[in-house]
Order: structure tokens, then C-alpha cells, then sequence
């Protein structure tokens, strides 16, 4: 008996899902709800990059992804995960960190109600 013959596989794959991820980082959840909260001037006009998929000028806003042409970001706007993106950005505002920090109690004091000096 030998090793798995599939093991070179899996490993190939693995890391292979690992680069995919960090290729591919997105803002985090406030960033983008504040960038969508601007007014649209800003929106309109996308510098050309030439490191960026398709010069730059194919974006997505909600989900803070380049596309290489206009068919593929069409497309993009046509899947689940776009949709669910857009409906919870349009929603209230995400958690931030001092949202966490309040959470667990490392938020400002509370000394209760300020009572009248005399």
C-alpha cells in the first residue's frame, strides 16, 4: 500500500483556493456602505488604471469588484450573491468596530445620569 494517489491533487487545490481568496479582497462592510452613501458625481467617472481589470472602468460599487468588459459585470449584476450584496447595503448600517468595542464593554464609561450640582 501506497499514499493516497489523489493527495497531489488536494494540495494543488487547497492552495490554489487560498490564492484565489486573497487575490480577490474586498472592503469591508462599512467602507463600501460609506462610499454608497456619496453622491453619485463621484461615482461616474472611474480613473483608467492599466493594473486593473478592464482599464478601471468596470466596477461594481456594492460588491467592490473590477470586470474585464461591460458583458461580465452585466452578468455579475444577474447572480444571487450581487443581489444579497445590494439588499443588505441598502439596509441600515453595518456593524463598526466601535459597534464591537461597545458590544464587549470596552466602549466609553457609563456613570449613569448626570444629577443636578448644587
Amino acid at each position: 500500500m501506497g499514499k493516497c494517489p489523489n493527495r497531489k491533487v488536494k494540495k494543488r487545490r487547497l492552495s490554489h483556493k487560498t490564492a484565489r481568496r486573497t487575490k480577490f479582497l474586498v472592503k469591508g462592510d462599512d467602507m463600501v456602505y460609506d462610499q454608497l452613501q456619496k453622491p453619485e458625481v463621484d461615482k461616474n467617472s472611474l480613473p483608467l488604471d492599466e493594473d486593473l481589470p478592464g482599464m478601471g472602468q468596470y466596477y461594481c460599487f456594492h460588491c467592490d469588484r473590477y470586470f474585464a468588459n461591460v458583458t461580465v459585470r452585466d452578468e455579475h449584476f444577474k447572480t444571487k450573491r450581487h443581489k444579497k450584496r445590494v439588499k443588505e447595503m441598502m439596509g441600515p448600517a453595518p456593524h463598526t468596530q466601535l459597534d464591537a468595542e461597545l458590544a464587549a464593554g470596552m466602549g466609553m464609561p457609563d456613570n449613569g445620569p448626570k444629577l443636578m450640582s448644587l
